[in-house]
């Protein structure tokens, strides 16, 4: 059984790499809509596959979801290379290569330790119980979602700009202001899912194998890693504006640090809260990865500026809070009315977008004009071509 798991996940490693391969083509180009989608299709093909095939192949059903979303993150891209003239060139002695090894190591010394940290969580998961890491990973795919459209995609829009930029002011603006927008998009997206946490996994995994008692683990593993999801997220730019300014050991040695701390927090608490234990754990280690960004963004590239990113983000959190209530009042009524499972996860969320879109209007939130006139003008140059 070990033997056909390796034949089979060994492509994977291979299409795994050509993604990144075209994920950096793709970035290098300004094309950023494919990329944004690749962890969610990722961890998606892994979960439904899992769900599908392990009545009838046991845990051999992970490595073909893992053959299977690696295919998706792979072949999902390629039309973004439409239209690119490129061809293969191997030049061993180009004067960037030896730059681009010395930058990549740190890098990879992070891979690794984020290798580590996933292989002890699934085999901590496996000792919670023969369910908890599915459990755990249909939740992953739903933090993965906003995560991957909100903070990486928004970190690699102005990683370029964040490497041309020469002055300290130029550089913090540009920073500030991602960071801005992913707290405009990522606070709403965590507060709604956080309500919405059981009709949402009711709809999106409630068929076949999967019970509603799976779905009342899955919302509770859900919602507690939302706890890290915002720290996820800011966590990004701040990463990759180490990268613009060709410090990639930094980050790294953090990675390391999180691993450590996510070590520590899973062991002290597995023993009295099973899963949650280490979905505690794992939201304890993106919220510490984060802080100590921040921190290290203060003292080695001279902090922030006066940005505003407190005014903003308490008017965020404030509209943030105001959509939650009415989503939860929605979703209420609706339980108690018996509304179909579509309805119960899909108008709560139209309700709420409607509410939390009025309050950045109300609450004259500056950051969200601009980022309606962004799409505004990217929707009208595409009409244009």
């Amino acid at each position: 059984a070990a033997v056909e798991m390796l034949r089979l996940i060994l492509p994977a490693i291979f299409f795994l790499g050509m993604s990144g391969v075209v994920t950096g083509l793709l970035y290098a180009l300004k094309r950023f809509t494919f990329p944004a989608f690749t962890t969610a299709l990722y961890n998606l093909g892994i979960v439904v596959v899992a769900l599908a095939l392990t009545p009838r192949f046991g845990i051999t059903s992970l490595v073909i979801g893992i053959l299977i979303g690696s295919l998706l993150q792979l072949f999902f891209q390629l039309p973004g290379l439409r239209g690119m003239k490129y061809y293969f060139a191997i030049e061993f002695a180009h004067p960037a290569l030896k730059k681009i090894l010395q930058l990549y190591l740190p890098v990879l010394g992070g891979l690794t330790a984020s290798i580590i940290g996933v292989l002890i969580d699934r085999n901590l998961a496996s000792r919670t119980g023969a369910q908890s890491l599915a459990w755990m990973q249909a939740a992953t795919v739903l933090v993965q979602l906003p995560l991957g459209l909100v903070g990486t995609a928004i970190s690699f829009a102005i990683l370029p700009t964040l490497s041309r930029q020469s002055t300290v002011y130029e550089f913090q603006s540009t920073l500030a202001f991602g960071i801005k927008l992913v707290l405009l998009l990522i606070l709403p997206a965590t507060i709604g899912l956080l309500i919405l946490a059981r009709p949402i996994v009711a709809l999106l995994f409630e068929h076949g194998a999967f019970t509603a008692f799976d779905t009342t683990q899955t919302a509770r593993a859900l919602q507690i890693y939302l706890i890290g999801l915002p720290f996820a997220a800011i966590d990004q730019p701040l990463v990759f504006a180490f990268y613009a300014r060709k410090n990639t050991l930094t980050p790294n040695l953090v990675a390391f640090a999180g691993v450590t701390i996510y070590l520590t927090v899973a062991l002290a608490l597995i023993e009295a809260f099973g899963m949650l234990g280490l979905v505690i754990a794992n939201a304890a280690q993106l919220s510490a990865h984060a802080l100590i960004m921040l921190w290290f963004t203060h003292t080695r590239l001279n902090g922030l500026g006066k940005q505003g990113l407190s005014a903003l983000t308490a008017k965020v959190f404030f509209a943030s809070l105001a959509m939650g209530l009415v989503a939860w009042v929605v979703a209420s009524w609706l339980e108690r009315g018996g509304a179909n499972i579509f309805v119960a996860a899909l108008t709560p969320i139209l309700a709420a977008s409607i509410v939390y879109l009025a309050m950045m209007r109300v609450l004259r939130v500056r950051e969200a004009a601009q980022m309606w006139e962004m799409l505004a003008q990217k929707f009208r140059a595409r009409q244009l071509t």
